[in-house]
């Protein structure tokens, strides 16, 4: 017997914290609860939002339909090989609790990823990624429900058409598809480390550590991610606001002769991708407030509740960031994170 909550404060659910609240609410903790809820009809009566760990995510208004929260969890092997093993994820699993449980196991893939907020079932909507490793890279395949009929579905990894930050999930099959598992890849041995990107390797330096150890290369990353961004339980956030933006090899070369400094990095289809968090520092935004929202000391990409802001404020912000980021770069900053 499916039985939903009214009128629920979101504010646990989501990591900014703001204070909005859900018509209905309802907790998912298996596949057969979900399709139970689709065979009553009420996804065709309202509308619906998926919540998982509510870390990529802002609120603005109160949501005026069903909210249904991801608590399907568990995880297994699905299959091991000489060098390879597939683990596959229930969608409700936090991805970083997957990180420690596979690192710990001295599984390779996913070092690089620790720490990252959010719910197994985002990695492959977001295609969520870090210091030059991103989910696609170990993705093997993704089961979804459908949310008008109620069959599973399994899509492989070339079907989920990954790009920077973008999936299927965010175009055709976005609001269409509850995920329920994605299966995983990692290595047992010939592991292939990515120590190149950002602060690891000065990190593992200052920590004696070794280049060549998934231990190692996981609490670097874990060491630098701490130091940089705030922890939401304390100051509320949801991780990178803006994507770091991609532009021509060209435009890029302009820019360098005003900039000298700017940080930058090689992307697909001849393309440079610039630090959005350097671009929004040099425009003065680094640990400035706008009300009860602000961008935090620390980590210029990374925008905060002060304490009380609505999802409003936060949003307000962000449009004069990028506006000041438009004027001085000619750059377009596009939100990483979902808006509602």
């Amino acid at each position: 017997m499916i039985s939903m909550e009214s009128n629920v404060s979101l504010k646990p659910f989501n990591t900014f914290g703001i204070d909005c609240r859900a018509k209905y609410f309802f907790e998912v903790k298996s596949v057969a609860a979900l399709q139970e809820l689709i065979s009553t009809g009420v996804l065709k009566k309202e509308k619906y939002l998926i919540l998982g760990a509510g870390s990529n995510l802002l609120l603005t208004n109160d949501f005026d339909g069903l909210v249904i929260l991801n608590s399907i969890k568990g995880y297994a092997i699905e299959n091991q090989k000489e060098e390879k093993i597939s683990l596959r994820v229930n969608s409700g699993e936090r991805w970083h609790d997957i990180v420690m449980y596979s690192t710990n196991h001295h599984w390779g893939g996913i070092e690089n990823l620790a720490l990252i907020p959010g719910s197994v079932g985002a990695a492959p909507i977001q295609n969520i990624g870090a210091y030059g490793v991103e989910a696609k890279d170990v993705i093997e395949k993704v089961e979804f429900i459908d949310l008008q009929s109620g069959n599973l579905n399994t899509l492989t990894n070339r079907e989920c058409h990954f790009n920077y930050r973008d999936s299927i999930f965010k175009h055709e099959l976005k609001k269409n598809i509850f995920i329920s598992s994605v299966t995983l890849t990692l290595t047992l041995k010939n592991h292939r480390f990515n120590t190149s990107y950002g602060a690891i390797i000065n990190t593992l330096q200052q920590m004696n550590a070794s280049t060549e150890n998934i231990l190692h290369i996981r609490d670097a990353v874990i060491k630098i991610r701490s130091e940089k961004l705030p922890d939401h339980r304390t100051l509320g956030n949801a991780g990178s606001f803006f994507k770091n933006p991609e532009i021509s090899e060209s435009q890029f070369h302009q820019l360098k002769k005003t900039y000298p400094e700017m940080p930058s990095y090689p992307a697909a289809n001849q393309l440079v991708k610039l630090s959005a968090g350097w671009l929004i520092e040099q425009c003065g935004w680094k640990g400035k407030t706008l009300g009860q929202a602000g961008v935090h000391a620390h980590q210029a990409l990374v925008l905060v509740n002060m304490g009380g802001a609505s999802g409003e404020e936060i949003l307000l912000l962000s449009k004069k960031i990028s506006d000041d980021v438009q004027k001085k770069f000619s750059i377009t900053l596009t939100p990483e994170v979902n808006i509602f």
